[in-house]
């Protein structure tokens, strides 16, 4: 039972910045990123001695984590608040912008739950397949998903720039 105590907190270490980017993402006024963090782990650590390894294990992490936050989303019944990321949250390695990648996260969290969830997936650099596992759609709906997410986010973007500028 020790040992399964450590292997699990090692594993909620290992994955700690991708489960709060999903719980800042669908986080609402009644729920915190914390307190939804928090139902994250618990739901992860009652499933934990059920995993049977027909998967990764950090697919199964990641079903659970967008299960229970979507849940939760549900149950509120109301829209998430938009709430930006921290750069320690975000942990990117590009040299990109944090101005940018705080705009794109707050264009993500405009989407609905389920283009959320495949984005923020595809932006961990999850496969395919991966996504296609975790979300419950087929590997070739997952790309045509992300292509549709991709046209949406560019038409957001575009839309504050015209917005921004004026219609020039």
């Amino acid at each position: 039972m020790e040992e399964q105590k450590k292997q699990f907190v090692n594993l909620i270490e290992q994955n700690k910045a991708l489960i709060y980017k999903f719980c800042y993402m669908y986080a609402n006024e009644t729920e915190t990123p914390d307190d939804l963090f928090q139902e994250v782990v618990i739901n992860l650590w009652k499933g934990f001695p059920d995993f049977r390894g027909d998967s990764k294990i950090q697919t199964w992490m990641y079903r659970i984590s967008l299960n229970t936050c979507i849940t939760f989303l549900r149950k509120s019944g109301k829209r998430p608040k938009t709430q930006g990321l921290t750069d320690e949250q975000l942990e990117y390695t590009d040299s990109a912008d944090t101005t940018d990648i705080r705009k794109l996260y707050l264009l993500i969290n405009k989407l609905n739950a389920f283009e959320k969830a495949i984005i923020l997936l595809y932006l961990e650099d999850r496969s395919y397949d991966e996504i296609a596992q975790i979300i419950g759609i087929s590997k070739s709906n997952v790309g045509v998903r992300i292509k549709r997410i991709k046209e949406k986010l560019t038409q957001m973007t575009n839309h504050q720039k015209k917005t921004a500028y004026g219609n020039r």
